[in-house]
């Protein structure tokens, strides 16, 4: 199953160079809050030798000496223009798994494997053309490998133009190329592990690809040694279930016939925040601002388009349903326009914590958000036991006329490649 993983390159100050063309060619960082540190770099400040998280007042010297421009955090900005890019690479799969702020996973299951280095281009082109921040595609079997490609497509590893598909490489090529990449390099691979690896003689991709799983799972964990298989090409982290907390979790649909009217479109972002909450309880996090955006069919190319997002902020990060629900109506009405044949909505949670690390205030109300736990652990274990959606808010509606249907479903045209007519 090929899968693509799709990253933005240095994204905090792509997104700056997009409403700044000055910038573009020299060096640039963006600092964390209160510019602090170091939390995005330009590729000519990575030629400086600055790290990421390098506390600004120890590279002020350097950066007058070669013209640095440091810029401080606007997340607002990179959310809105994350959204913008995640519902352009939307249109490329018909599933998608937002892994971070700036990449995602696609499944690109059913696509003839000798279109993908080409359709990645096309990927590529396509964001840089409708949102204007400039991407790699990496192209593999499995997560772990997707992820690997893609670092190989930012270094310029056997990739071309910001594309790699490992799918097009033989086997005793990846093993030349995988034994010039440092274990370290792998997703997952922390710095306690690669020092513990190299005591082992691991030292390079291959190394770890080739050791002994067996070996791998009992002296480090069942994690690592997935990721061994991963690196074989077994799948063993399915799109969406990667093990740990999201750090953004989106739900969007493309619905089964076109929605014009506010009424609908508000059941559908209900719903899809609905389902959002659900899996931000089952992460143990709280979402400090929801993203709702809705757009048109970009395929129906007489037809008017639209397409739009806002951020709402939440005055108190929560995992409460009706919260989240009401926070993405709001966003939702701001940005609706009639006139318009609607063909997608989605809603993405933003600001993702941990739930235990939320810092009170003094207008918290304990009652408030004890009643708040105790509905949302009824509501859970409801829909646990008698199936999703059984108990929901009255706002994603009953009959839900926008709903993808799946009872008479017609190929998929524009998306599966087996599943195109064929001329006879």
């Amino acid at each position: 199953m090929p899968i693509a993983l799709v990253d933005c390159n240095n994204f905090y100050v792509s997104c700056e160079r997009v409403f700044n063309p000055k910038l573009e060619g020299v060096p640039v960082v963006v600092l964390s809050n209160n510019d602090g540190v170091a939390v995005a770099r330009s590729n000519e400040v990575k030629a400086l030798g600055i790290k990421m998280g390098e506390p600004w007042f120890k590279m002020e010297k350097i950066a007058k000496q070669h013209s640095i421009i440091a810029l401080s955090s606007n997340y607002t900005l990179y959310g809105d223009l994350s959204a913008r890019v995640m519902s352009v690479l939307s249109t490329f799969s018909p599933k998608q798994e937002i892994y971070s702020i700036d990449e995602c996973f696609l499944d690109l299951s059913g696509f003839d494997p000798q279109s993908l280095m080409a359709y990645g281009q096309t990927i590529r082109q396509a964001v840089k053309r409708n949102v204007g921040i400039p991407v790699c595609v990496g192209i593999a079997d499995t997560k772990t490998l997707a992820k690997l490609a893609n670092h190989c497509a930012k270094k310029g590893f056997a990739g071309r133009d910001g594309v790699c598909d490992f799918g097009r490489g033989t086997e005793a090529q990846l093993s030349k190329l995988f034994s010039r990449i440092p274990a370290g390099d792998v997703w997952g691979v922390g710095r306690k592990i690669t020092e513990k690896l190299l005591t082992m003689g691991i030292k390079t991709v291959e190394d770890l690809r080739t050791a002994n799983p067996e070996r791998i799972r009992s002296q480090f964990s069942i994690v690592l040694g997935r990721t061994v298989q991963e690196l074989n090409g077994t799948p063993c982290i399915e799109l969406d279930d990667d093990g740990t907390p999201r750090q953004q979790i989106m739900v969007s649909r493309s619905f089964g016939t076109t929605v014009t009217g506010l009424a609908d479109l508000s059941e559908s972002v209900a719903s899809f925040a609905t389902r959002a909450a659900e899996k931000l309880r089952s992460d143990g996090s709280v979402a400090a601002s929801v993203c709702v955006y809705v757009r048109t069919n970009p395929f129906k190319e007489d037809e008017p388009q639209y397409q739009h997002s806002l951020i709402v902020p939440l005055s108190q990060p929560t995992d409460d349903t009706t919260r989240l629900v009401s926070a993405a109506l709001v966003g939702l009405k701001a940005i609706y326009r009639s006139g318009y044949q609607y063909k997608k909505t989605g809603v993405m949670l933003m600001g993702l914590q941990a739930k235990g690390t939320i810092q009170t205030t003094l207008f918290d109300d304990p009652v408030d958000q004890a009643r708040s736990d105790s509905l949302m652990n009824v509501m859970d274990a409801i829909n646990r036991k008698m199936g999703q959606g059984s108990l929901t808010v009255a706002a994603s509606g009953i009959n839900q006329r926008w709903a993808m249907r799946r009872e008479r479903k017609s190929p998929n045209y524009t998306t599966e490649w087996d599943e195109l007519p064929m001329a006879g």
